[in-house]
């Protein structure tokens, strides 16, 4: 029998999440800290929760999709948050990325309640939040993940279990570090053939199936060429992961050469203004040293 289930968190990931779960038929309850953004959600079906606690209270499993550490602390722990509304044997399933250090912790401040914690990042971009094909990389305990399976395969295509409880994040911040990464060269290689006159739809075709070929190369690569910023994820949010991920380095002692001048240039973004702007907006910072643009489609 399904569970009830709540949804914290109604931004550019959450929003897609949550209305797959009302698709698919769930019993879902909906918070966000706009309360208008979850008109929409009531419209379709879904209940409208006062309060991470209020939701908390009335399900079963509660799913968080926010941006930062301490957004999570704050829905989790603050003021009328879902601690306070938990009992023993909820289950908490976090979609945040954030500190795997913080995860861990979190997750022990909610077992002494009796409650489970799964940490269950997300990758894929708004498109795929919206179509239901989500990879989603989960920490914590594998009879946890099946009583969640249900709801998270309204949610993702890729579903895997990756190890304890931060593992999760651990592989997220893998994932954001070879997804700045192919952008790196997905915009290297796109200025270059810029450069060498080629018509540059043709040559993305020409080599997105094969060896070179990557999800950023065939679904930002495009939006490039078309100089369509509109975010997928934004490179103020990707910042954020990034700075986990030199953070998390630093303290293992690994080093992170090409992360750390991804960052330093999405840096330079920032203080241009164009933070709200899509992940594969790196590109403007590769012109401005090139000191031309690739021509919009």
């Amino acid at each position: 029998m399904a569970e009830k289930i709540g949804f914290l968190g109604l931004g550019i990931m959450g929003r897609g999440m949550a209305r797959n779960l009302i698709k698919a038929g769930f019993d879902v309850t909906v918070w966000n800290r706009t309360p208008a953004r979850t008109d929409e959600f009531v419209a379709a079906g879904a209940r409208a929760g006062e309060s991470p606690a209020a939701v908390a209270r009335a399900c079963d499993i509660v799913f968080v999709c926010v941006s930062d550490t301490p957004d999570v602390e704050a829905v989790l722990f603050g003021e009328q948050g879902a601690a306070a509304g938990l009992s023993a044997g909820k289950l908490v399933v976090d979609h945040s990325t954030i500190s795997p250090q913080a995860t861990r912790a979190f997750a022990e401040k909610l077992s002494a309640l009796g409650v489970r914690f799964l940490d269950a990042p997300v990758s894929g971009g708004s498109e795929g939040a919206a179509k239901g094909t989500l990879s989603i990389m989960i920490g914590g305990a594998a009879e946890d993940i099946e009583r969640a399976r249900p709801y998270l395969q309204a949610m993702g295509k890729t579903i895997t279990h990756v190890g304890e409880q931060g593992a999760g994040q651990m592989v997220k911040l893998v994932n954001q570090i070879l997804v700045v990464g192919n952008m790196l060269a997905a915009a290297e290689a796109l200025l270059f053939a810029q450069a060498g006159g080629l018509d540059l739809s043709k040559a993305l075709s020409a080599v997105a199936g094969g060896a070179a070929g990557s999800w950023m190369l065939s679904n930002r690569g495009p939006q490039v060429i078309a100089r369509d910023w509109r975010p997928g994820f934004t490179i103020d949010l990707q910042q954020k992961d990034l700075r986990l991920a030199l953070r998390a380095g630093d303290e293992m002692g690994v080093p992170l050469v090409a992360t750390s001048l991804i960052y330093n240039l999405y840096r330079t973004l920032q203080q241009q203004g164009l933070g709200s702007e899509g992940n594969h907006a790196l590109v403007k910072a590769l012109e401005h040293l090139a000191g031309f643009e690739i021509k919009g489609a």
